[in-house]
């Protein structure tokens, strides 16, 4: 749903006049409030449905499969970059670092080993004691411990990261979402939805749709994209309470793509968010002011309906004329913005149209 509000100054003529004696209605000027039509400046404020995320809205998955064995926080809590969320159960990581550690302890032995050996054969091959071939033999052994050696190494390294998993901190400053699992839960790197959500909300980015007409009038007016983006105004935002959020915000990006569906096409805003008063997934209404100016305007008290058509009673010559206009299909239910039909300096019925008949007598 969009909502415009306008904001307009109008100067209303009001001309009054009494029957006296026995004169018919058709003979006596009729008493109506009349408008003057005045070129008016107008802001309006288009309303759009919206949705709020954080900047970023992090899951939490394990990278190794467990038991959970502790969580640290709880929902809705405040973190910061680098805290503990979430432990798992890590005896069997443990074991599995020892036992790569040991591992390196041996293959290292081995690779000393192996390196005295092939010093031996050498100096031996240089006397002429034994063969080329025992000397490339104890050289190729040398050449296998060096590459155990750093396979043992790469596995240790590998063990001690899969310890270090079964601690889950936080990415990033952010607020935690819902905790879906508990202390003894059994968990793995296959979650899809994870542990839990951190939501970075510092800056909020809020989701909305504008018609293609719109964001095309922008981009016939600015020429570019980023130029349309820079020059868009300030944003507002209604929360879902009604309440107005007490900071601006800006326009981060407009799609490229209309939705073949809606006509629509998909805006990101971006607000400050440093008192943590909007919260991600939340819904809410955008609110895009525009300022027309020099335009005419009138209430819709002043106009009438015919098969869907819009009238209004123009006084000409002091008589009631019903003239045919158009308006703008934004309006704040009280008044139209209207294209056609009339001009500056026009004076028309604000009052009572309904009651008209076409050439009724008004005075001036």
């Amino acid at each position: 749903m969009r909502r415009i509000l306008i904001i307009i100054s109008m100067f209303f003529v009001v001309s009054c006049s009494s029957n006296s004696g026995n004169e018919t209605t058709e003979d006596v000027p009729q008493q109506y409030e009349l408008l003057t039509i005045q070129p008016v400046d107008i802001e309006l404020y288009s309303e759009y449905a919206a949705s709020i995320k954080g900047r970023q809205d992090i899951r939490i998955i394990p990278r190794i499969e467990g038991y959970l064995k502790a969580i640290y926080v709880k929902e809705g809590e405040k973190v910061t970059e680098g805290q503990l969320l979430f432990s798992l159960d890590d005896a069997a990581y443990r074991a599995a670092v020892q036992s790569a550690e040991a591992n390196v302890q041996q293959v290292a032995a081995a690779l000393d080993k192996a390196k005295l050996e092939f010093e031996g054969k050498k100096q031996l091959f240089d006397k002429q004691i034994v063969s080329n071939y025992e000397l490339t033999t104890a050289q190729s052994d040398l050449a296998v411990a060096n590459a155990n050696l750093s396979a043992a190494k790469a596995a240790l390294i590998s063990a001690r990261n899969e310890l270090s998993y079964t601690e889950l901190r936080s990415p990033s400053d952010g607020v935690i979402g819902r905790i879906r699992y508990r202390k003894g839960d059994f968990v793995n790197q296959s979650m899809q939805d994870g542990l839990t959500t951190v939501a970075d909300n510092r800056n909020m980015r809020v989701y909305f749709s504008m018609n293609e007409k719109t964001v095309a009038e922008y981009l016939f007016r600015y020429k570019t994209m980023d130029s349309a983006v820079a020059n868009m105004p300030e944003l507002k935002l209604r929360l879902s309470t009604g309440d107005v959020y007490n900071k601006n915000g800006r326009v981060e990006t407009i799609s490229g793509i209309v939705e073949e569906n809606t006509g629509a096409v998909s805006v990101c805003a971006i607000f400050d968010n440093d008192d943590g008063i909007l919260l991600s997934g939340s819904t809410c209404k955008i609110i895009v002011p525009a300022v027309k100016k020099h335009v005419v305007a009138i209430p819709q008290e002043a106009t009438y309906e015919i098969q869907n058509k819009l009238f209004v009673y123009k006084v000409n010559d002091g008589k009631a004329v019903s003239t045919l206009i158009e308006v703008e299909s934004l309006n704040d239910g009280k008044h139209y913005i209207v294209t056609s039909g009339l001009s500056f300096g026009d004076v028309i019925i604000a009052k009572g149209a309904s009651f008209l008949v076409d050439g009724e007598t008004i005075q001036n």
